[in-house]
C-alpha cells in the first residue's frame, strides 16, 4: 500500500540550518551540565558517599564503579559533548553520551528530575538524526557526507518531544489542588523578595493568575509554536515563562534547554538567513540531500513504524497513572516519566521498625545511617522507596543471622498543605511485600481535603 502524501512529506527534504543550530547548542548545554557534576561536588556527594542507592525497577543491576571511575565516566561525556558540537564521530558521541548519561540518571532514582529523564531522550533521539552533514567536522572529513537539506522527519521527530512534554505538563495540571492554588500558594508566600511584583505573591489573584498562567502556556505552547500567524507569540510567552520559572524555582538546565529547543519550530532555515550563509551549490549537493533521503518505500515505512512505536511508548508513559487508583501526587504511581513538573509539595517523615519474628523482640532502625539528607528527605515521601528501603533493611539483618525479620513503618505525610496523615499502613510487614509495577495496596488512600 502507497504511503499518503501526508506521511511523505515528512521524508521531503527541509533545510538543515536548524537542526545543526540545535546540535551545537544540545551539546553546548550537556557541556555546561557535566561542568556542574564535576565542578559542584555532585559525584561525591550523590554517588560516592552514599552507602544505600534506590534503584529503579529492573535497574538494580546498575551499580556505581569503583574509585575514580565515574570521575573519568563524566570525563568522557564532556568529551562526548564536546565532539557533538563539533560534529566529529557524531553518531558514535551522540551514542555514548546517551549511553553514559542514561547510566549515571540509572544509579538512584533520589535524583530524579524530568529535564534529566529529557537529556536521555533526546540523546537518544539525536543518534538517528543526521546533524552533522553540515558545519561539522565529519562533513569536513568527508565531503560526501555534506548536504544542505535533511528529512523533515528529523525536526519533526525533535518537535514532537518538545511538544509532548509541554503537553502532558499541562494536562498533569488539570487537578483540584493546582486549580485551588496549591502548591503554587505556598511556593510564591516563600518568594516575596522577587523582583517588582514579589510583594503580590501572598495575593490569591497573583496566586492563581501563576496557577492559571502556567497552565494555559503549557497546554498552548505546542499549538501555538506550530501556528506560523502565532509562533513569535509562542516564543516571545515561552521565554517570559522559562525566565521566570528559573528566577523562581532552581531547576537547572530546565529553562535553558527548552529555550534552545523552542526555536525548532521556526522555518529551518532560520539560521542560514540570520548569518547569510549560503548552500551549497546545485551541482554540489548529493543526492541523499536533493531527494526525499533517496529511500525505497518500504524503508520510509520502516521508518514511520519506529516513529510510531516510539511517540506511543511517550504518550502511553504520561498516561499510565490513570492505571493506578488514588491520586499520583499521593501514592507516587506512574508519576516519573509523565511530565509532571511542580505539582506537589509534601511535608513527611518516616520510621522503621524492624521485628524479630521468633523472639517478639522489636526496636527502631535508623535510616539515617545508611541514607544522605536528601535520600532521607526524597524517601520520607515515596512509597515505593520506603519499599525499597525497607527490604534494605531486611537483608541487613539476614546478614546478622537473623532467620527472618519484618519491617514496618510510621510514614506520615502532608500533600500541598493538607493536615499530616499516614502513608502507608502501619501494620503491613514491607519486608514481605513485593516489588512490582502493579497497584500497591499497602499505601493509604489520601483522606484530609485541601485546605483552602
Amino acid at each position: 500500500m502507497n504511503m499518503t502524501h501526508h506521511f511523505k512529506r515528512l521524508f521531503a527534504p527541509v533545510d538543515i540550518a536548524g537542526l545543526v543550530y540545535f546540535r551545537l547548542l544540545f551539546g553546548a548545554i550537556m557541556l555546561w551540565e557535566v561542568w556542574r557534576f564535576l565542578g559542584q561536588g555532585r559525584i561525591e556527594d550523590y554517588y560516592l558517599r552514599p552507602v544505600f542507592q534506590f534503584k529503579y525497577y529492573g535497574f538494580e543491576w546498575v551499580q556505581t564503579p569503583p574509585g575514580i571511575g565515574l570521575y573519568i565516566h563524566f570525563i568522557v561525556l564532556g568529551v562526548a559533548a564536546i565532539c557533538i558540537i563539533l560534529g566529529l564521530w557524531y553518531r558514535l558521541s551522540a551514542a555514548v553520551f546517551f549511553v553514559g548519561f542514561s547510566y549515571v540518571y540509572l544509579l538512584d532514582q533520589t535524583y530524579y528530575l524530568n529535564h534529566h529523564y529529557l537529556v536521555c531522550l533526546i540523546s537518544f533521539l539525536m543518534i538517528f538524526i543526521p546533524a552533522h552533514r553540515a558545519f561539522s567536522l565529519d562533513a569536513w572529513r568527508k565531503p560526501s557526507l555534506r548536504t544542505d537539506s535533511i528529512p523533515a522527519w528529523s525536526l519533526w521527530l525533535l518537535r514532537g518531544q518538545i511538544g509532548l512534554v509541554y503537553f502532558f505538563a499541562g494536562i498533569a495540571k488539570l487537578n483540584g489542588d493546582w486549580l485551588a492554588g496549591q502548591p503554587m500558594s505556598m511556593w510564591l508566600a516563600d518568594r516575596t523578595d522577587f523582583p517588582v511584583i514579589g510583594h503580590l505573591f501572598t495575593e490569591s489573584w497573583m496566586v492563581l493568575a501563576f496557577s492559571y498562567g502556567g497552565l494555559l502556556f503549557d497546554l498552548s505552547a505546542f499549538p501555538l509554536l506550530l501556528w506560523r500567524r502565532t509562533r513569535w507569540m509562542g516564543l516571545g510567552i515561552g521565554l517570559a515563562f522559562h525566565l521566570t520559572n528559573y528566577q523562581l524555582f532552581n531547576i537547572g538546565i530546565f529553562p535553558w534547554f527548552m529555550l534552545a529547543a523552542n526555536l525548532l519550530f521556526l522555518d529551518s532555515d532560520w539560521p542560514r538567513r540570520i548569518l547569510h550563509i549560503v548552500r551549497l551549490p546545485p551541482e554540489a549537493k548529493t543526492e541523499q540531500g536533493n531527494s526525499p533521503v533517496g529511500l525505497s518505500e518500504h524503508r520510509q515505512s520502516m521508518i514511520m513504524a519506529a516513529l510510531g512505536i516510539y511517540f506511543a511508548v511517550q504518550i502511553f508513559l504520561p498516561l499510565r497513572h490513570f492505571l493506578y487508583p488514588g491520586d499520583v501526587n499521593w501514592t507516587e504511581q506512574g508519576h516519573r516519566f509523565s511530565w509532571h513538573m511542580k505539582l506537589r509539595d509534601k511535608e513527611s517523615s518516616v520510621r522503621f521498625f524492624i521485628t524479630d519474628p521468633v523472639t517478639g523482640t522489636s526496636w527502631e532502625a535508623e535510616p539515617e545511617r545508611y541514607l544522605t539528607e536528601r535520600q532521607l528527605d526524597e524517601m520520607s515521601s515515596r512509597p515505593d522507596m520506603i519499599l525499597q528501603f525497607a527490604h534494605y533493611l531486611a537483608a541487613l539483618m539476614l546478614e546478622d543471622d537473623y532467620e527472618r525479620v519484618e519491617v514496618r513503618t510510621l510514614a506520615v505525610a502532608s500533600l500541598n498543605g493538607r493536615k499530616p496523615q499516614l502513608l502507608i499502613d502501619p501494620q503491613v510487614d514491607l519486608a514481605a511485600q513485593p516489588r512490582l509495577l502493579g497497584i500497591s495496596d499497602w499505601i493509604m488512600p489520601l483522606i484530609e481535603p485541601l485546605v483552602r
